[in-house]
């Protein structure tokens, strides 16, 4: 099984929920909503100890929730992991990185719903709130 989809069921399991901001206050995690510009969806950092979720107020409800899901991917799956650092100071790709969380973001906000009886995988993940540009990582 891949590991973001088991790491997705785990964090279901263990919190009851697929409710990024219960989760992410279960988890004392704060949640940052602040004027990040154009093209910045978020981002994770931790300050002494404690974990931050930075999100852009310029955007929607679905790519806020999208974010705040995608970042506890990080936050889970990448825990000391410094994505600024590799993209200024190294050559290693967070392609891979940002891939995984984007995964796990997915099936978060899935959660526990099933296909329907002859509903394409589109329209499952479209009635779940996904927009076609993230079908892919599903």
């Amino acid at each position: 099984m891949d590991r973001s989809i088991k790491a997705v069921q785990d964090l279901m399991k263990k919190h009851r929920t697929n409710n990024p901001f219960e989760i992410a206050a279960e988890r004392n995690i704060i949640i940052l909503f602040e004027e990040l510009g154009k093209n910045i969806w978020g981002y994770f950092s931790c300050s002494n100890r404690i974990p931050i979720i930075h999100v852009n107020n310029r955007h929607n409800g679905f790519e806020q929730l999208f974010t705040i899901a995608h970042e506890i991917g990080h936050y889970v799956l990448h825990p000391k992991v410094n994505t600024p650092f590799l993209r200024k100071k190294t050559l290693f790709s967070v392609d891979r990185i940002e891939r995984e969380a984007n995964r796990f973001a997915v099936h978060l906000l899935i959660g526990e719903e099933k296909i329907e009886y002859g509903e394409s995988l589109s329209v499952f993940l479209l009635r779940c709130g996904i927009p076609e540009e993230m079908h892919e990582f599903y």
